[in-house]
């Protein structure tokens, strides 16, 4: 997590992290870039009673006066140790501690978090599941000034379909997934905020055309989906189509990489950006080309 000065995070990832047994779900961190700029895990249900964010928490004990007379000290002990160069330094260590600080004393950042605040109204409008509590959470982290959020729609393998597909999406994932992105869209239009917001809604790979045989649809990566809207994204459209049976494109195919030079694109950042990983090499950021019909509405 690249932190600012101000303490708000520059990215946050809930409310599921994605692992089961040895497992772990890319996309969750920053990859080669390296931990320090992995995004914030927050691993609870903003739907629960007792939601709260403990690393905002202060101990039992300390209030904010103390922890700033210990802030305080630390700095001092800080300044004198980088006095003597016979003391081991810890890379990032400093860095660390004030990122620690800057959020536990970040009220904007706490507010965000405590979605008590918000009316029972809203609060049933997202509606009252994990979904909707989630993607109101998202938006009151937008409104806080966090650039990147990623909401996890269940836990691992929750929209993996292989049996008992139409009625599982008819009747208990799709309903409060509709709810709570309408909920989320009307409110960043209704704020101003949609014009700069990218919002984005996908799976990483599809469902077969095929139904197999236990009334379910298996892994299918030749052709998806992915919803856009928002940061100047034209509404209403549908680019691109598929054969016949849903399972090859029958048009120009987009790629991952495109989608993620897309995102790029909106961030400000040209995918053939140069980065460093941890050992120092040079990496090409993204080897994509951006979706350009999704900002001019014409198919190329």
């Amino acid at each position: 997590m690249h932190p600012r000065t101000d303490g708000i995070p520059s990215g946050v990832n809930l409310p599921t992290f994605l692992q089961e047994g040895p497992l772990t779900w890319p996309g969750q961190h920053a990859g080669f870039l390296g931990p320090n700029f992995d995004p914030w895990q927050i691993k609870g249900d903003p739907n629960s009673d007792d939601f709260r964010v403990d690393a905002l928490t202060l101990a039992s004990g300390v209030d904010q006066s103390r922890l700033s007379s210990r802030h305080s000290l630390l700095q001092e002990v800080n300044r004198q140790q980088d006095g003597f160069t016979e003391v081991p330094k810890t890379p990032g260590l400093q860095s660390d501690q004030e990122l620690a600080f800057n959020m536990l004393t970040s009220s904007q950042l706490s507010r965000a978090f405590d979605v008590k605040l918000e009316s029972a109204e809203v609060r049933e409008r997202y509606g009252r599941n994990q979904y909707g509590q989630s993607l109101l959470l998202a938006r009151r982290l937008i409104e806080a000034d966090v650039p990147v959020v990623q909401a996890n729609m269940g836990r691992v393998q929750n929209w993996d379909n292989h049996g008992n597909i139409f009625p599982t999406l008819k009747d208990r994932l799709l309903p409060p997934l509709d709810q709570g992105v309408s909920a989320l869209l009307d409110d960043l239009e209704n704020s101003g905020r949609l014009a700069n917001t990218l919002v984005v809604m996908m799976g990483e790979f599809g469902r077969t055309p095929k139904i197999n045989n236990q009334a379910g649809r298996d892994h299918w990566g030749p052709c998806f989906f992915a919803l856009f809207a928002g940061a100047g994204v034209l509404p209403g459209q549908v680019i691109g189509t598929s054969d016949a049976e849903g399972g090859y494109p029958a048009t120009r195919a987009y790629s991952p990489n495109d989608l993620g030079a897309t995102v790029y694109h909106v961030l400000g950042i040209e995918s053939e950006t140069m980065v460093r990983d941890r050992i120092d090499r040079p990496v090409r950021l993204n080897t994509g080309k951006v979706i350009e019909p999704l900002f001019t509405g014409a198919e190329v």
